[in-house]
């Protein structure tokens, strides 16, 4: 039989039973000691490469391929996350654009109301300092100040005062330290309105009737000017403080109001402090106010007591020299009501 031929047969076993035989081929026998040959050399080089470190490296290359099937799909998953962010970015992105083009058009609608409203303070300013000086110059008249008092409520009357107090103490507040001498500009319509207001009021306590209505029924007016005279610095708004120094004076003609004034715990500092200012109306008005107190005979004894221990002598008597005429004058007439008064103390 040629070499590499195939044979098939059936054979009888030992039983007598006929089985059929498997294919089977004819090998040369330099084959077959070679086929033997690479078994045996098989058997000795399989163990030394199928060993445990081999078996453990395909352990760890399986686990590795399903580390990076895992991977891949969270890669999946962020991919979708990602698209799913950058989704919400370009929405996020569209309504910034959209806020921000909102934002310039309420800009602009502020800004235009601003200044809609700059314009309406100026011309209300405007308008209240040419009403103001009107009515100040008017209300120099006591008969003006009755008709005034008479042909309106009481009600108007209070809030007209209470607006009044409140304007004057926003405009004190609003120098906040930068009403230094010399940076005030007077001819203002800020500046004329509020020195109108204090006119009208300063008239309308010179009037008998005026001034008992405000010693009766504004005693938070009166505090109130006391106020803006204790944190207006020296030097700053001088005609602002004569006139709250008139208004204070004329009340004090009052009984009623020379009462509530010489009561005020505060009074004899501040007034201490006003005769140390450097303008010379503000401390003539001064000593006419202290003048008016010191003359009193139901001064009370603690108010009388104040006087005598923190009384600024040398200061008296540097005003009595001083080159004012009328300062001077009620420097002087002081002097005399003072040592008169000590006497008595």
């Amino acid at each position: 039989m040629s070499s590499g031929e195939r044979k098939t047969g059936i054979e009888q076993d030992s039983r007598g039973k006929v089985c059929e035989k498997d294919e089977f081929v004819v090998l040369q026998k330099r084959d077959l000691e070679r086929l033997t040959t690479e078994v045996m050399q098989l058997r000795e080089f399989l163990p030394k490469v199928l060993n445990r470190g081999f078996f453990t490296m395909l352990q760890k290359s399986c686990e590795g391929e399903l580390m990076k099937d895992k991977k891949q799909e969270e890669q999946e998953h962020l991919k979708q996350d990602c698209e799913h962010f950058r989704a919400q970015l370009e929405t996020a992105q569209a309504d910034c654009q959209r806020e921000r083009e909102e934002k310039i058009v309420l800009r602009e609608e502020l800004w235009s109301a601003q200044t809609q409203l700059r314009q309406q303070a100026e011309y209300c300013t405007q308008m209240g300092a040419a009403v103001c000086n009107l009515l100040w110059r008017v209300s120099s008249k006591e008969e003006v100040i009755q008709d005034i008092l008479a042909g309106v409520s009481q009600s108007r009357v209070q809030t007209f005062f209470t607006v009044a107090g409140q304007t004057l103490e926003s405009f004190v507040k609003s120098l906040d330290g930068d009403g230094r001498p010399g940076q005030q500009d007077l001819s203002s319509d800020e500046n004329q309105f509020v020195l109108a207001l204090a006119g009208v009021i300063t008239n309308i306590a010179a009037a008998a009737c005026g001034r008992d209505f405000l010693a009766s029924s504004s005693p938070v007016l009166l505090d109130t000017m006391m106020q803006l005279l204790e944190e207006l610095k020296p030097g700053v708004c001088a005609r602002l403080k004569v006139l709250i120094l008139m208004f204070l004076y004329n009340i004090s003609i009052s009984v009623k109001g020379l009462k509530y004034i010489s009561e005020s715990p505060g009074l004899i500092p501040l007034l201490w402090s006003l005769l140390q200012d450097p303008d010379s109306g503000v401390c003539l008005h001064t000593l006419r106010l202290l003048q008016s107190i010191v003359l009193d005979e139901g001064l009370l004894p603690t108010v009388a007591s104040e006087l005598h221990k923190t009384l600024p002598l040398a200061r008296v008597r540097e005003l009595a020299a001083s080159a004012h005429p009328s300062l001077r004058k009620v420097a002087s007439e002081m002097l005399e009501d003072l040592g008169a008064s000590v006497s008595q103390w």
